[in-house]
This record gives C-alpha cells, structure tokens and sequence, in this order.
C-alpha cells in the first residue's frame, strides 16, 4: 500500500506547521468493488465505504475537503443517487475534513455523539502539539446516538456500533451484516502502527478490547474495510491484535519497573516488529512515545 500522501499529512501535523497546506491536486480517488453494492475508494486519508442502492448512497468517511469534488465524481461514476447519509468513525480530519461539503448540500452526517461534541469544541491533539478550532456548524453531524444505530437501506442492514476508549472515544465501526462487511474505522491500521489519540478519549486496552468485539463478530469470510491500509482478512486483524498485544505487555513491563520514556524508548522495544509495521507515518521511536502515554 502507498502511504504517501497520508504520511505528507501527519508530517505537516507532527511538525505543527499549521501555514503548511498538503498538495491535494494530484490526489487520485480510487474505487475498489466488495460486492455489487459495496465499495472502498482511497485518496489521501481515511479510508471511504460505500453503499449503492436505490435508497441512495451511504457514504463513510470522506478524507479532506479539497477532494469532496473528486470524491462525488467517482461516486457518481457508480450511481445517480445522491449521497443521503455521511457516517463519521471519528472526529480526525482525515476522516471528516469533507463534512462541510457534504453537509451545506442534502446529506445527512451521522457520529457517536461524542465525535460532535468534539468537534463543536475543537481539539488540542496533545500528542503533535496541534490546536484544533471548532469546526463550522454546516460540518457537524445532525444525527449522533450513544451506543449503536441501524440503517435499513439498499437492501442491506448496516449497524453502526460505538467502541469506547479506543483509537478515541467516539469510534464507530460499520457493519454490512448481509454482506459481511465491516468498516473498522482507526480501530485497525492494516499493516501500520496505529495512533491512539489519548488526548481525545483513546486508550491501548480499550483499542485491544475493540478489537476483540470486533472479531467475535466475524466469520473465516468477513472482509474488513480497515481506517488505514489495504482491505483486510480476519486474519490480518488477528495478525494486527497479537502485535498490539505483544506490544502492550513489553511496554508495560518497562513501565512497571521505574523505566522513563526516554529510558523505554532507547531500549527499542519493537526492534524485532519494526519491519514489518514501522513504515507508516509513525515511525518506531514515536509510536514506542505514544503507546508509554496510553498504557494505564
């Protein structure tokens, strides 16, 4: 998978260069079938599901607001059907930077209720030093639930489900449950470390916690639409727990016994997982930084 453009991004972030705005023009929406009804589409971002049908299409996530227009041309490359519904995982901008867009036309934007509380208040994002402002009224979502909601649409039953305290406190994951779909939102980063937005409600036992709620619903068949990375297997999410797992307990171990930041990071705790899952847009020093801050 190419994390190009998504690691521009978090480096502007990370960097907290707030001026700096990333070259979205040569950003390429693409479109990948699941099954006549199901889509992905990648850019630059969180990845975006898609449901086609007569109801209309249910769109989840949508990236930055540069790309709304590429991302309508390529929906409507599928379908006549406006977008009806918007389903936000969470409140980052990578996945909800195209909520204005959408919301100043007839879609419905829909979030646990604590991604609009977020958003209507603006975030600090501890972790990169960044200073959210609150995003504009036309950008919030105008339906939000506590625990789960259930669209009954395109002749499919979608259920969207509330993870608390795990990449942050309002993430949703999405199921096609006659499809046998889910979109996991940043619960799972295919092939990456994940962040884990302590400072907006995320927590490392609540993401492993997640994660194993998210697989007892699962069969050997289930295809998963990951926040990141390319579509995923059951077993590329049972591959992604055990290295969280791993991960937690060596950390954690380091912690208990006195161990500073600085001391834990020197030790190269995931030397030995860094191949595999270091080459994202948090390389292994920061991700060892960001898992001491959200380990109880």
């Amino acid at each position: 998978m190419n994390f190009k453009k998504y690691i521009i991004l978090f480096i502007i972030l990370i960097s907290g260069v707030v001026y700096a705005q990333p070259d979205l023009s040569k950003v390429e929406i693409k479109t990948i079938k699941l099954t006549p009804d199901i889509y992905i589409l990648t850019g630059a971002g969180g990845n975006l599901g898609l449901s086609i049908g007569e109801n209309g299409a249910f769109l989840i996530d949508d990236q930055y607001a540069p790309l709304t227009p590429k991302i309508t041309q390529a929906i409507s490359k599928l379908t006549d059907k406006p977008v009806r519904f918007l389903i936000n995982t969470h409140w980052h901008m990578d996945h909800t930077g195209g909520n204005e867009n959408f919301g100043k036309g007839d879609t419905i934007i829909v979030a646990h209720e604590n991604v609009r509380l977020r958003m209507a208040k603006g975030q600090l994002m501890k972790a990169f030093n960044l200073d959210i402002p609150p995003a504009p009224n036309a950008a919030l979502p105008v339906v939000t639930f506590p625990a789960s909601l259930t669209f009954h649409w395109n002749d499919e039953t979608i259920e969207v489900v509330h993870f608390p305290e795990s990449h942050t406190d309002g993430d949703a994951a999405i199921f096609f449950k006659n499809a046998n779909i889910i979109h996991t939102g940043d619960i799972f980063f295919n092939g990456i470390y994940p962040f884990i937005d302590a400072g907006s409600g995320g927590a490392f036992k609540g993401m492993l916690k997640s994660i194993d709620q998210i697989l007892e619903r699962t069969t050997p068949d289930t295809k998963i639409i990951p926040g990141h990375g390319p579509l995923a297997s059951v077993s590329d999410l049972k591959e992604y727990k055990a290295m969280l797992s791993t991960v937690y307990d060596r950390i954690s171990k380091l912690l208990d016994e006195g161990k500073s930041v600085e001391e834990i990071v020197a030790l190269k705790p995931t030397a030995d997982l860094d191949a595999r899952w270091g080459k994202g847009f948090l390389k292994p020093d920061q991700w060892v930084k960001i898992v001491c801050s959200v380990i109880e």
